[in-house]
C-alpha cells in the first residue's frame, strides 16, 4: 500500500465569518478525520495552529483510490500531495540502487 503525505489549507471560500458557525463546521471536518483514522485510511493527522493548515500521512491501493478518498475534502480543503516512502522501503532503495550504481574512480 503507497503512503502519501498531505499538506493541506483551508480553503478561505469556507472559513466562517461567525466563530459558532466556523467552530461548528471545524468539528464536523474533524468527525470525519477521525473516521478516517478508525478506518486506517488516514496514519496521522497535524494542525497548525493560528494557521488553518496542517498535514496527513494517509494510505491508498493507488493514486486513483487516493483523488477518489481526497473527493469529500474538495469543497473545504487544498492539498499538495507527495508519495513517501516507509524506513523499510527506504533501506531497500539504498540497498538496490547502490548494488545498480556504477562508482567511478
Amino acid at each position: 500500500m503507497a503512503r502519501y503525505y498531505l499538506q493541506w489549507e483551508t480553503k478561505e471560500s469556507v472559513t466562517a465569518t461567525d466563530p459558532v458557525k466556523g467552530a461548528k463546521l471545524a468539528l464536523s471536518l474533524l468527525e470525519m478525520v477521525k473516521q478516517d483514522m478508525q478506518a486506517g485510511r488516514t496514519k496521522d493527522w497535524g494542525f497548525i495552529p493560528g494557521e488553518s493548515r496542517g498535514y496527513s500521512i494517509v494510505e491508498a491501493p493507488s493514486e486513483l483510490d487516493l483523488a477518489i478518498g481526497m473527493m469529500k475534502w474538495a469543497p473545504y480543503l487544498k492539498f499538495e500531495v507527495k508519495p513517501v516512502l516507509t524506513l523499510d522501503q527506504t533501506v531497500e532503495s539504498f540497498k538496490k540502487g547502490a548494488a545498480g550504481a556504477k562508482v567511478k574512480k
